[in-house]
């Protein structure tokens, strides 16, 4: 899966591989061999290279590594098909996308809801982390095609605004 990442500002080319239990990541052409181990969530321990790091992902992107706190967001350029300013499609609605396979933990809105530029749609539980999936600017909700429980794939289509 070929990712887009920002850490700390700055842009990088993110691919994941996963084989065998095994996990295979290029950041910006540099490659790693990664075993990962979930011991509660949001909480890891990632090995590298006989290097052991304790990473805790928070809310809103907040990242510790070892004691350093670093922003990071993760996007699909393939999956999240909303473009132009602020992520509008060109007949101005907005497509809410899963950007990986996951399960929809809440369903924040309903349809005929108004919403606000920043506010949360749906949250999505990937890969043990949970990720708010938030409007880009107001309108009204307009579908909402998954419930709680639902399974969902990268790409999938969550809410329509307009």
């Amino acid at each position: 899966m070929k990712l887009l990442a920002s850490i700390d500002g700055q842009e990088s080319e993110v691919i994941v591989r996963r084989l065998d239990g095994r996990v295979f990541a290029s950041v910006d052409g540099r490659e790693y061999l990664l075993e990962v181990d979930e011991l509660e969530p949001g909480l890891f321990h990632i090995k590298s290279d006989g290097r052991v790091f304790e990473v805790y992902v928070g809310p809103n992107g907040l990242t510790d590594i070892g004691g350093r706190q670093i922003e990071v967001s993760v996007r699909d350029p393939k999956r999240l098909s909303m473009s132009g300013p602020k992520g509008l499609a060109a007949d101005g609605t907005i497509e809410i996308r899963s950007a990986m396979p996951g399960k929809v933990v809440r369903v924040l809105v309903g349809v005929g809801d108004t919403v606000a530029e920043g506010d949360g749609i749906v949250v999505v539980e990937a890969m043990k982390m949970q990720n708010e999936l938030k409007t880009p600017r107001e309108g009204t909700v307009r579908e909402v095609r998954f419930s709680e429980g639902d399974t969902v794939n990268g790409g999938d289509l969550l809410a329509v605004i307009e």
